[in-house]
């Protein structure tokens, strides 16, 4: 119960990686709101671990700030925000990725974190305490090609952590990311661009762990980061991808 009486939310926490965050964290005592696009997931994934939905486009302010105002209404304040909403392009050259998907992916995977900060941060200084944790990619550090763009905005979200761990840290705020290696979830066809044996032969030849990452690997990492087993740690970028970026 390293979560027991916190209160924490969780973007896109209907599937993936999120889903599995929102399991550990409700097995670890927290009372989580699971927000995503997909309203139907939230509310089932809500449902079986005992929390609050709410449907969220993240990359929209006023839906941003409808989600804070539902999060005060439930649970009071929050203690623990997860950006794990993210989407990607499909790869290919990076001339030839469309002006309308290079702005939805800066849109959510990018423009998420300036709004939620600025929809839950005012709270966590004025109570002195939070705990933001963004999920990044390895992607940001280990750029692969034909994901240009994607690549980048996850390399912006690892900045973005740091910079807000050293601003935050004098008010009691951490902030921490997770860089995922390509796992098993919704997202991995569209990183592949096809899931096929070669595809995936192809990129398992790049973990030397030889396996993709799976939910719960980001679910125990995340507990982690959290948790008051961490207090003493901020602004770092946890690789959680079998060695790839050795």
């Amino acid at each position: 119960m390293r979560l027991k009486n916190k209160t924490a939310i969780v973007t896109g926490g209907a599937s993936g990686f999120g889903e599995a965050i929102v399991r550990r964290f409700a097995e670890e005592g927290a009372k989580v709101m699971v927000a995503d696009v997909n309203a139907d997931g939230a509310r089932y994934a809500a449902e079986i671990y005992g929390g609050v939905s709410c449907t969220v486009d993240v990359s929209d302010r006023t839906s941003v700030e409808a989600m804070a105002e539902l999060a005060e209404h439930e649970m009071g304040h929050v203690d623990i925000l997860v950006n794990n909403a993210g989407i990607t392009h499909l790869p290919q050259p990076l001339e030839d990725v469309t002006e309308e998907d290079f702005d939805r992916v800066f849109a959510v995977n990018c423009k998420s974190v300036y709004l939620t900060a600025r929809a839950f941060v005012p709270d966590m200084k004025e109570r002195q305490a939070g705990v933001i944790l963004n999920v990044a990619s390895t992607a940001g550090v280990s750029p692969r090609p034909k994901l240009n763009w994607y690549n980048a905005s996850k390399g912006w979200m690892n900045t973005a952590t740091r910079t807000l761990a050293v601003e935050l840290a004098p008010m009691g705020i951490r902030v921490n990311a997770i860089n995922p290696v390509a796992g098993e979830t919704p997202l991995l066809k569209s990183f592949m661009g096809e899931d096929t044996p070669e595809m995936r032969e192809k990129f398992l030849s790049t973990i030397p762990l030889g396996r993709f990452s799976q939910p719960d690997d980001m679910g125990h990492a995340a507990v982690y980061l959290c948790s008051d087993e961490a207090s003493m740690v901020t602004g770092v970028c946890m690789e959680v991808d079998g060695g790839r970026c050795i």
